[in-house]
């Protein structure tokens, strides 16, 4: 039932964590900010292949969520947000939109989906990013500023959203460009198990 090809809207969350607004020099939103990623762009690949023209891709770790046939979520699983950084620049300098560097072809691998069902809350959910064996990204549900259900609240309020759309949740701090050769691997924790019984592990090599 989860195949990408199924993928409808992808709705984004940006500047969701403040440390990571933070970090881009951005203010903190008093509301969420939200944009599109093209449903196309999703790839449930383990190879992630960087596109010839842009020379920094950077990696996003994100908490990604289902919407159901009742625009409820139902599944949920860890996504990467890879954004060319230098086009994402040249768009903000020129009042550009965000397309080319957001929603370049597989820009957003994902990893298998999970059931709703299979934690007690959204908020004992934790999201770590380790590349080439080091930790780049940690963070925890209950570090968002606007947490899932209200970021459903808001889409659904703002936007047409559909059944089989995803919403991505924002980046905590720690993004930065990969490289060829690069091996990553993210983590998916419950808060309520045991650190060394992850809910899920995604693996990718960057090629």
């Amino acid at each position: 039932m989860f195949h990408q090809q199924l993928v409808r809207n992808v709705w984004c969350a940006g500047r969701n964590y403040a440390d990571h607004a933070k970090e881009m020099k951005a203010e903190i939103p008093k509301a969420p900010v939200v944009f599109l990623k093209a449903g196309t762009s999703v790839t449930s690949g383990s190879v992630i292949h960087l596109p010839n023209w842009s020379k920094e891709i950077h990696h996003e770790l994100e908490i990604a969520f289902w919407l159901n046939e009742k625009l409820e979520y139902s599944h949920f699983t860890l996504a990467l947000d890879l954004t060319a950084r230098d086009a994402q620049a040249d768009a903000k300098k020129n009042g550009l939109p965000w397309t080319l560097a957001k929603s370049f072809t597989d820009s957003c691998p994902m990893g298998q989906w999970l059931d709703i069902d299979s934690v007690p809350s959204l908020e004992t959910l934790q999201l770590e990013l380790k590349i080439n064996n080091e930790t780049k990204q940690l963070g925890d549900v209950t570090d968002m500023l606007f947490n899932p259900q209200t970021l459903l609240n808001y889409i659904k309020d703002h936007f047409p959203v559909a059944p089989h759309d995803v919403i991505l949740t924002g980046t905590p701090a720690g993004v930065g460009p990969l490289k060829n050769g690069d091996k990553l691997e993210a983590i998916l924790r419950d808060k309520t198990r045991p650190a060394n019984q992850p809910l899920l592990v995604c693996q990718w090599d960057v090629n």
